[in-house]
């Protein structure tokens, strides 16, 4: 594959330069300024060529870290945010405490400014969670504090979280995109409506976004903490991986990400890039509409489980990158339950339970994928294991947008899916992917419903002791294993294509590029 590639990378370079003069966007940036000449001292313009656009650019609203990525801690901040270790830290809150079983009281920083020029206080940090509740906003996220009842105004730098019962994770989910503090004229401005010009407290400034084409942010001079090393970030949509791969071999860009599987031995014979990698705490799955016939029956589901051959897709399609998953938690998440067992490859079981569901000759189905390599090959890889117990599989590839859209409606019966855990604490995985109130665009494109792992996620929730908390989480992942709701296939491996002549970039556990400590050499 590297062979043919790098026969074809002239004509590619030539066709991509017809393109870039071609594009048209709402705002002309030079050339100059894009693609070279400040990227030998200290600031420039950072180009990230990136899969696809964000759906939204409002952290209330959004339902991916592909999104959340984008505005994360370089538009908005929360009052607690993640070091490199993954370790809670003071952010926006220099400190913190609990001062009873439903009360978290935060003291903020009183040196902050919002990208607007408004000061950042406690009336700033009620506005934003008020209007993150609100059922007339109706954000999709909301489910995910929905045990806040009342964030209280004490005094101008002081906050209190009450909340309508004990919640353990609390400073988890204050650490993800959820969290992000938004400036109070944001909220005057656009109200109910998705905020499409974000305005918070972070080191980079929202410029401009053309939807489908890019996203441009600029420094923030007035920042409090350290400030970015670049004076320009541009996140460009480039779809086709290898053209993805082509911008950073001409200069294009520096950061191309996703980075599939197959591209990685490109990337590892370029002279002008090299691998990006990391564990990741999210998996990679496939799931079934527990609603749709014939996956209503958990025997169906189970008989699916037990026909796929999973070694050979990490193999095949993943060469090994990304240990095998035995849930939807990955290794590094608090509440991993190690000794959970996934289905293993048996057709006579598979077959049997086939029969006994009323499906002895099989059926048709359709499972449905975003348009990435790794995807499309799984699921020609599941198409032809599934032949041997009669199920014909259709498969159908959608734009990434346009495929979360439907999995979130429901509009789905078989689907591959990740989910990166914003927090690395089980409650983000549990809650959002298994929870009834989470079914849709909170997580549950499963459409589960299952009384007792209701109850089990809502005790762990509650419990301060972390061990008992860890007991609950297992328990409520084997009934969900039980149920075959889905079946696991990887811990994802964060991967990019990074030019050599930046440093400092990475990508958090949870998915988040980590870009406001990169410099272009």
């Amino acid at each position: 594959m590297s062979g043919k590639w790098r026969f074809g990378r002239f004509f590619l370079v030539l066709l991509m330069a017809i393109i870039i003069t071609g594009c048209s966007t709402k705002k002309e940036v030079s050339t100059k300024e894009n693609y070279g000449e400040s990227a030998s001292k200290d600031g420039g313009t950072l180009i990230i060529a990136r899969l696809s656009d964000a759906e939204n650019l409002d952290h209330q609203f959004m339902s991916t870290i592909n999104a959340a990525s984008v505005t994360h801690s370089k538009i908005y901040e929360g009052l607690v945010g993640r070091d490199k270790n993954a370790e809670i830290n003071p952010l926006l809150a220099e400190e913190w405490k609990q001062l009873d079983d439903v009360t978290w009281e935060f003291k903020l920083r009183k040196d902050v400014k919002f990208h607007d020029g408004t000061p950042f206080n406690a009336d700033a940090v009620k506005a934003t969670f008020d209007r993150l509740l609100d059922p007339n906003v109706g954000s999709p996220r909301a489910v995910v504090f929905k045990m806040v009842q009342e964030v209280k105004v004490v005094d101008e730098y002081t906050v209190q979280f009450i909340l309508s019962e004990p919640f353990s994770p609390l400073l988890s989910i204050l650490s993800s995109h959820e969290g992000g503090i938004i400036s109070p004229k944001a909220i005057e401005k656009f109200g109910e409506k998705i905020i499409n010009e974000p305005n918070g407290t972070g080191p980079l400034v929202f410029e401009s976004w053309t939807p489908g084409q890019e996203i441009v942010f600029t420094k923030n001079n007035e920042y409090w903490g350290n400030k970015a090393k670049v004076d320009k970030v541009l996140f460009k949509v480039v779809p086709e991986e290898t053209t993805r791969i082509s911008m950073l071999e001409t200069g294009e860009a520096h950061i191309a990400e996703p980075l599939s599987v197959p591209m990685m031995s490109t990337v590892e014979a370029s002279s002008a890039a090299e691998v990006y990698r990391s564990e990741g705490f999210g998996t990679e799955y496939i799931g079934f509409n527990v609603q749709k016939e014939p996956f209503n029956d958990a025997r169906v589901r189970k008989a699916i489980a037990y026909a796929v051959e999973m070694d050979s897709i990490i193999k095949g399609v993943y060469n090994n990158v990304g240990k095998k998953a035995n849930s939807l938690l990955g290794s590094k998440v608090f509440g991993f339950n190690a000794d959970m067992k996934a289905y293993e490859y048996n057709l006579n079981e598979a077959k049997r339970l086939l029969a006994e569901a009323g499906y002895p000759d099989g059926f048709e189905t359709t499972i449905k994928t975003m348009d990435s390599k790794e995807r499309i090959n799984m699921a020609e890889v599941l198409q032809s294991q599934l032949k041997g117990i009669g199920v014909k599989v259709n498969i159908q590839v959608l734009e990434y947008g346009t495929f979360i859209e439907q999995a979130n409606k429901g509009d789905s019966e078989m689907f591959i899916l990740s989910w990166r855990n914003a927090t690395g604490d089980a409650d983000y995985n549990q809650y959002n992917l298994f929870h009834t109130n989470s079914h849709g665009a909170a997580g549950n494109t499963f459409f589960y419903s299952n009384e007792e792992v209701d109850h089990l996620i809502e005790d762990a929730r509650k419990e301060k002791d972390q061990n008992k908390r860890i007991e609950l989480y297992a328990k409520s992942q084997e009934l969900e294993m039980e149920d075959a709701v889905y079946i696991p296939v990887r811990v994802i491996e964060n991967l990019a294509a990074v030019t050599k002549n930046v440093e400092g970039f990475s990508i958090s556990p949870s998915g988040y590029l980590e870009i406001n400590d990169v410099s272009i050499k």
